[in-house]
């Protein structure tokens, strides 16, 4: 087992036909799919290729009680110590304004009572909570361009079609070793590639499992990788293929961790050998947190720049909680005597 990536487990959630035929979107099987065979490609992410390790729900079997099932299966898997955990799911999400709630569209809602049919996100992130992981990925590619983010009237009154908000965003990152991305921002949407064969995040996202954004001498794929390829390519592709705007989000722990062995292990060639994962100080990640967070806060400025004057108040909170991000890094890098 030491060529797999033996510790990986994955749920992958791609809702794709809807009882509702109007909320189907099929690009989020293609997903899905295409994102267990890079995961499970033993000359790739080399996750093991069983039951007991990937669970893939697609179309009719995205129910909302299959999902919290799955949610309940990755639970157990803590028993294994060294477990990394990942939940994506791609699929439509909706805010409601009179509640205030995110719900999450599976299979078997019902658009005429959402607040009872739909999962929430309150639920979701209960769920995920329950999973006391050390490292657990949430991915959220929940606001796309295609379907009811693009129809006009297909929601009942007080929804609309958005992307994971910032306070769902930060619930779901409660705890250790926690990472979360969504796919855009705000009332942005999700980008499906020219050639349809899936979207353009997940194509970006597969692209940096493959080892896109990796070194010489790397022999996995970390968070870090990710969320670079992710941040530079994403925004890219929406402005080239469709002259629109699409920013991923990504809200971590400090720390970095493997999501993925590189090349089945075999890594990008060095001269030198890559030693074993080992317990970081704090300098180690300090470090590489404080860079990641103002790339980040790089990233949000340019977009704030964009709107000139009348920046959207969404926008405006993630600017300043960045900022405090960086501002409580840097202190904390004074502090352990790294300047």
């Amino acid at each position: 087992m030491s060529n797999h990536f033996a510790h990986g487990y994955a749920l992958l959630i791609g809702v794709g036909t809807t009882a509702e035929s109007r909320y189907s979107l099929p690009v989020t099987v293609k997903d899905v799919q295409a994102l267990k065979t890079v995961l499970t490609d033993p000359n790739l992410c080399a996750y093991v290729d069983d039951s007991e390790h990937i669970r893939l729900l697609q179309n009719e079997q995205t129910t909302r009680s299959a999902i919290l099932d799955g949610l309940t299966w990755l639970k157990e898997k803590v028993a294994d110590k060294d477990a990394t955990i990942v939940v994506f799911y791609s699929g439509h999400g909706c805010f409601d304004l009179s509640s205030q709630s995110y719900y999450l569209l599976q299979h078997d809602f019902n658009s005429t009572d959402i607040a009872n049919t739909a999962l929430s996100a309150q639920e979701f992130t209960q769920a995920l909570r329950q999973i006391q992981a050390k490292r657990l990925w949430v991915v959220i590619d929940s606001c796309h361009a295609e379907g009811m983010a693009t129809s006009k009237g297909e929601l009942p009154a007080d929804f609309i079609a958005t992307a994971l908000p910032k306070g769902v965003v930060d619930a779901l990152k409660q705890g250790e070793g926690r990472a979360v991305f969504t796919s855009s921002r705000g009332n942005q949407v999700s980008w499906i590639r020219p050639d349809q064969t899936m979207s353009l995040y997940t194509y970006h996202l597969i692209e940096a499992l493959r080892g896109a954004a990796n070194q010489p001498g790397d022999s996995k794929v970390m968070l870090s990788n990710l969320i670079n390829h992710l941040g530079k390519t994403v925004p890219e592709s929406a402005r080239t293929q469709h002259q629109a705007e699409q920013t991923p989000f990504f809200d971590t722990a400090m720390e970095d961790f493997p999501i993925a062995m590189l090349r089945g292990g075999k890594g990008l060639p060095s001269s030198t050998t890559v030693p074993d994962l080992q317990i970081m100080t704090d300098q180690q990640v300090v470090t590489p947190a404080l860079a990641r967070a103002k790339r980040a806060l790089a990233i949000l400025e340019e977009q704030a720049a964009s709107f000139g004057i009348r920046i959207p108040v969404d926008l405006q909170i993630e600017l300043e909680e960045k900022r405090r991000q960086v501002t409580e890094l840097e202190s904390r890098h004074q502090r352990t005597g790294l300047d």
